[in-house]
């Protein structure tokens, strides 16, 4: 009895050691290629030629020329049917404006934090008032980036095609227009082998 537990308990560990599966780091930046669902790929795309778009616009250039403007970013609609986590690519396209040294934001997603934050130190007391942050100082944000991301799927027996589109807008905050917009399509098709592998 002891040799057939003993023989089931090596078993066990052996067919646990070959099921042991190997962690390895990758190049972030290289094509991942292993669904057709939006990925790491797609949002590195996505993000390079928004803001490539955005800083060669003629009118872009020109308000950036001598000034950095601030804006906000919009939460982008996910209007296809997986989860995307949107905040991703806006966050990215956010980041590349932002080290370009042409934009400044305002971060809309910390309003409550913050005003709690500036309560805190103008009413609890305890804050030194020559240093505390005053109430009514913080910049107003000039433009709003928002968008949309959308996609066609098609399928057949042997081949599914994802079309996403991707649409962002620079939106003027005292006048309501539309100051630039751009876009970006991608297409990905997935083939099944004849043995559905």
């Amino acid at each position: 009895m002891v040799r057939v537990l003993s023989m089931a308990v090596l078993a066990t560990a052996l067919l646990l050691t070959g099921c042991a599966s190997k962690v390895d780091y990758g190049d972030a930046q290289a094509r991942e290629t292993v669904t057709t669902d939006f990925g790491s790929t797609d949002l590195q795309m996505i993000a390079a030629k928004m803001v490539d778009d955005m800083m060669v616009f003629p009118p872009v250039v020109d308000m950036t020329r001598d000034r950095r403007p601030v804006m906000f970013v919009d939460r982008v609609k996910n209007k296809t049917s997986e989860h995307i986590d949107t905040e991703s690519i806006t966050d990215t396209i956010q980041s590349k404006l932002i080290n370009s040294g042409k934009f400044r934001f305002v971060d809309m997603s910390v309003v409550d934090r913050v005003r709690e934050q500036l309560e805190y130190q103008q009413d609890s007391g305890m804050v030194d008032q020559s240093t505390a942050a005053q109430m009514g100082r913080q910049v107003g944000a000039e433009f709003m980036l928002y968008g949309n991301l959308s996609s066609i799927v098609k399928r057949d027996d042997s081949t599914k095609d994802v079309y996403y589109k991707f649409t962002l807008k620079l939106l003027n905050i005292q006048s309501g227009i539309i100051e630039w917009s751009g876009e970006k399509e991608i297409r990905k098709t997935r083939k099944r082998s004849l043995f559905g592998l």
